[in-house]
C-alpha cells in the first residue's frame, strides 16, 4: 500500500446505529492504534491543539509511549478538535484507502458520541447546540438578547461566563429583528429575464445562522443570483445539526438529515437547486450526512444537488455565463475557511472573485481558529486566538482593500484577533465573497 498518494481520502459509513461504536473498551483501544500512528508521524503538530496536547502527554509520560498513557488523559485531546477536518483533508498520509485506515476526526466524534450517549455532554454546549430554539427566542427579543450578549456589557457577560463557561471576551453573532425566511416571504426580486442564466432555479437553504443572525450574505446572494437571471426562493425547515454534531448527538443530526432531505426531495425533483448559505452546512448537506445515512435516496440525492454559494456562482460562469461586471481594482484578501476546504472543490471563493475585472484575490489557508461554539469558551478562548493569529497576520499582510471568508464566524474572530493582536487597522467588516460580488455589480 502506497502512502502519500494522490487518490482522493474516501471516508467510511458512521456507524451511529450500531452498538459496538459505543463500546468503551473497543474506543479505547482503536483510541490507542490512531493516537501511537500520529505519534510516530506528527505531521499535524501544527493544526488544531489536540496535536500538541497528544504529543506532549506522550513526551512528558514516564515510557513515553502511547501503550502506557492512562485513558482519562485522551478526553483533553478528544475536547481541543473542532472537527476542521483539516488533519483528514490536508495532512494526513494515512487515511483510508491506506491500509492504516485513520480518520482523526471521526475518532473524535465517537469519543464524543459515547459521551453523549452516558449523559455527559456539557450543559452549555447541549444548550447552544438547540440554534432553532435559540434564533427563535432571539430574533424575537433582539433588542434584549443583543445587549445581554454584546462584549461591551460586563455584568451579563461576566455571568455568562460563571455559569455557562462562555469567555465574556468572545464575540456572540448578534440576532435578526426577524427570520430571513420572514423577509423573503414579502417579496424577492425578479430574476433578470436578459441574463444568461434565466431559468435556472435555486432554493437558498438559509441556515440557523443565515436565517437568525448574519443576513447580509443571505441579502447578497439573492441580489448576485436573480441579477443574473436565476430564480430564488429562500428556506429553512430547520437546522443541519452541525453543533449538535459537534457534540456527538448522532441520533438528533440523522433524524435532522432524514426531515430536511424529505423537504427538499419536491423542490430538487422540480428542478430547483440547493444552495446553503453557510459553507459548514454545504458540508453537512454533500458529505456527513451521506454518511449517516448511507441507504437514503432521499439524503444521497440532496448530497449531489446542494452546492457551496461560491461554487454554485463559478458554475453559473461556466455553464450559462454571468451578467457582464463592472471592473473594480481591488485587492481582497481570502481566508479560505476548513468547511469550504473540506468539501474538496478548490478555492471557490478566489475563482469567483476572479470573476470581476481588476479584482486581485489572494488566498489565506489555515485555520481562524474559532470551531464553530469551541472557541468562545472560556477554556478555549486564549488557545482560538493564538491559532487564528498567523491567519490573520496572513490575511492583512498585504493591507487588502477587502477582507472575506466563506466562513461566518470565521470572521468577526479574525476582526477579535487582530484587534487583540494590535492589528494597525481592523476592517469594519469580514463578510462572505458574495457581499463582494454583490458591490462589484452596484447591488
Amino acid at each position: 500500500m502506497k502512502e502519500g498518494s494522490l487518490d482522493a481520502p474516501t471516508r467510511h459509513p458512521i456507524d451511529w446505529q450500531s452498538e459496538s461504536y459505543y463500546d468503551e473498551e473497543a474506543l479505547d483501544a482503536e483510541l490507542r492504534r490512531v493516537f501511537d500512528i500520529c505519534h510516530g508521524c506528527r505531521r499535524c503538530f501544527n493544526l488544531c491543539d489536540s496535536f500538541p496536547k497528544l504529543f506532549d502527554m506522550v513526551d512528558e509520560s514516564a515510557d513515553e509511549d502511547v501503550e502506557h498513557l492512562p485513558s482519562e488523559g485522551f478526553k483533553a485531546v478528544v475536547d481541543a478538535c473542532t472537527l476542521c477536518d483539516m488533519c483528514f483533508m490536508v495532512k494526513c498520509p494515512y487515511v483510508p484507502p491506506h491500509e492504516f485506515d485513520l480518520d482523526f476526526p471521526h475518532l473524535m466524534l465517537r469519543y464524543r458520541a459515547v459521551e453523549s450517549k452516558k449523559g455527559e455532554t456539557g450543559l452549555a454546549d447541549r444548550e447552544l447546540a438547540k440554534t432553532d430554539r435559540n434564533g427563535k427566542l432571539g430574533t424575537v427579543m433582539s433588542d434584549i438578547a443583543n445587549w445581554a450578549t454584546s462584549e461591551s456589557n460586563g455584568l451579563a457577560r461576566g455571568l455568562m461566563q460563571s455559569t455557562l463557561g462562555i469567555d465574556k471576551r468572545a464575540h456572540l453573532p448578534a440576532f435578526a429583528d426577524i427570520p430571513l425566511t420572514s423577509k423573503a416571504a414579502a417579496g424577492l426580486p425578479a430574476p433578470n429575464p436578459q441574463a444568461p442564466g434565466f431559468g435556472r432555479k435555486v432554493a437558498l437553504y438559509a441556515t440557523c445562522y443565515g436565517n437568525f443572525n448574519d443576513q447580509t450574505p443571505g441579502d447578497a446572494a439573492i441580489k448576485v443570483l436573480t441579477h443574473n437571471g436565476v430564480e430564488v426562493r429562500v428556506e429553512y425547515p430547520e437546522c443541519c445539526g452541525m453543533p449538535k454534531f459537534e457534540n456527538g448527538e448522532l441520533a438528533a443530526v440523522a433524524g435532522a438529515a432524514e426531515r430536511v432531505a424529505a423537504y427538499f426531495a419536491p423542490l430538487i425533483d422540480d428542478g430547483w437547486d440547493i444552495v446553503p448559505l453557510t459553507t459548514s452546512c454545504a458540508l453537512m448537506l454533500k458529505f456527513e450526512w451521506p454518511l449517516l445515512h448511507p441507504g437514503n435516496a432521499a439524503v444521497k440525492r440532496l448530497s449531489t444537488h446542494s452546492y457551496d454559494l461560491s461554487q454554485y456562482v463559478v458554475a453559473l460562469s461556466k455553464e450559462a455565463g454571468l451578467v457582464p461586471i463592472e471592473a473594480m481594482a481591488a485587492s481582497i484578501g481570502v481566508h479560505f475557511a476548513c468547511h469550504s476546504r473540506a468539501q474538496n472543490m478548490g478555492p471557490k471563493a478566489v475563482e469567483m472573485l476572479k470573476l470581476i475585472p481588476g479584482a486581485r484575490p489572494a488566498v489565506t489557508e489555515r485555520c481562524s481558529g474559532h470551531g464553530g461554539k469551541w472557541g468562545i469558551f472560556e477554556q478555549n478562548f486564549d488557545t482560538a486566538i493564538k491559532i487564528g493569529r498567523p491567519t490573520a497576520k496572513a490575511l492583512a499582510k498585504t493591507n487588502p482593500d477587502y477582507m472575506v471568508s466563506e466562513c461566518p464566524l470565521a470572521g468577526p474572530h479574525l476582526q477579535q484577533v487582530m484587534a487583540l493582536s494590535g492589528s494597525g487597522t481592523v476592517p469594519d467588516r469580514i463578510g462572505h465573497p458574495i457581499e463582494i460580488m454583490a458591490k462589484a455589480y452596484g447591488l
